[in-house]
């Protein structure tokens, strides 16, 4: 009997045993199979266009469930190329969480009032890195920038509503009327073809038509957040090792993991050719296409609304010259008369949307004069970042003005003969 007892204390404890064992590497088996199904994904999201959250829907927007997945795929020695998606999202998802910004909810889609909060909280997180790190000038620019373009969005929001954009269309139809009495079709043909579509289109631009540009643009600003953003928390959390694995995974080329190793280097000359590669890769690369295509809007449409929006760009960035009075026109030619003739007109000969003329414009304005106020002129520039954030958006409202620069404009045009 005893013996009976003790064989069957025995199976009890080896089949006790056994059970904890499966119930301890359940957890375990789990973790691994919820890993598995998330590996190769594609970024099928990346490209905010193409819905909310994050840059794939299978992917959980909890950043801690996020990590542990990481971390499973780091233990088990996976390639970051096989674990792209999710590194991507867990450094989106912390970035957002940080910024105090919802990801699974967050849709450029849903309008310039639902983004409000969206756009304060992006640009404010901008200008808190680079108050912290001074090294981070891309984000400093954005976070100041993003109040020029943010004010714009709310005074296209207004101009679905209860502004009138179509009292754009009479003033730069006489700007070009008043071209082509005096000098002729050749010289109206040398005018910004913004400004030759607002005056064919003005009057007809519609409430849709500003809805649509206003959720490109929005598409946009998710597409630099989630581009660049994630790189930044990246360096600030996991230094260039964080860095370097998300470029492993293939995330970015060596090329931008060079620039945050300039970022790093504490160099100025440096630290100002990293940021600038940075710049270029949000302008050059992350939205170039979204810009062309939001030009290409309906044909005069988009080529109008977009030189307006060039007309109308205020800078934040001190010692930078208003859009408008970069590269203005100056048109050489022959006059009806025989007589050589110049006409000059205080608004921009180039388009915002167009990017070898914005990135002119940023080379040669924002980039320096940037780098200028960080190196020279770091107590004032502080102090304007420190600015509450709303009150920066409401500082940059252009829209309203508009209409009395193009008025302006063609109170001033003139033509000066040889």
């Amino acid at each position: 009997m005893r013996r009976f007892l003790g064989t069957s204390l025995l199976a009890a404890v080896v089949v006790t045993l056994g059970f904890v064992g499966v119930v301890a590497a359940t957890p375990q088996a789990s973790a691994s199979d919820r890993l598995d199904r998330v590996l190769n994904l594609p970024l099928v999201n990346r490209d905010a266009s193409n819905g909310p959250g994050g840059v794939n829907p299978a992917l959980p927007t909890d950043p801690t469930v996020l990590r542990s997945l990481l971390e499973e795929a780091r233990s088990r020695s996976i390639a970051p190329s096989s674990y792209r998606a999710l590194l991507f999202q867990y450094w989106l998802a912390d970035t957002t969480k940080a910024a105090g910004i919802d990801l699974a909810s967050w849709n450029p889609r849903a309008g310039v009032s639902a983004n409000r909060q969206n756009l304060v909280r992006s640009y404010r997180f901008y200008e808190n890195l680079q108050l912290s790190h001074r090294e981070l000038q891309w984000a400093g620019m954005g976070g100041l920038v993003g109040a020029d373009f943010g004010g714009g969005l709310l005074d296209f929001e207004l101009a679905t509503n209860i502004y009138d954009f179509a009292r754009l269309q009479p003033i730069a139809n006489a700007i070009v009327g008043q071209t082509n009495t005096t000098l002729g079709p050749v010289f109206v043909d040398k005018l910004p073809r913004g400004l030759r579509a607002l005056a064919r289109v003005g009057a007809t631009i519609s409430a849709d038509d500003l809805r649509k540009i206003q959720g490109d643009i929005l598409v946009m600003q998710k597409n630099i957040f989630s581009d660049l953003m994630p790189m930044h928390r990246a360096y600030v959390v996991g230094g260039l090792p964080a860095l370097d694995e998300m470029h492993r995974a293939g995330l970015f080329d060596g090329e931008i993991l060079r620039a945050w190793q300039q970022i790093a280097s504490k160099q100025p000359d440096a630290i100002a050719a990293g940021n600038a590669r940075l710049l270029r890769r949000e302008q050059g690369e992350v939205i170039k296409a979204q810009w062309d295509a939001t030009r290409a809007y309906k044909g005069d449409v988009g080529e109008a609304m977009t030189y307006a929006s060039t007309v109308a760009g205020s800078p934040s960035v001190a010692g930078v010259v208003a859009p408008r009075s970069f590269r203005s026109i100056e048109i050489h030619g022959t006059a009806p008369n025989g007589r050589p003739a110049t006409l000059t007109v205080p608004l921009p000969n180039w388009n915002w949307s167009v990017f070898p003329e914005r990135w002119a414009y940023i080379t040669d304005q924002l980039l320096p004069k940037y780098k200028l106020q960080v190196n020279n002129h770091w107590p004032e520039l502080s102090a304007t970042l420190r600015k509450p954030y709303d009150q920066q958006l409401e500082s940059h409202r252009p829209m309203w003005n508009i209409a009395p620069m193009l008025q302006s404009a063609l109170e001033t045009t003139k033509v000066s003969y040889q």
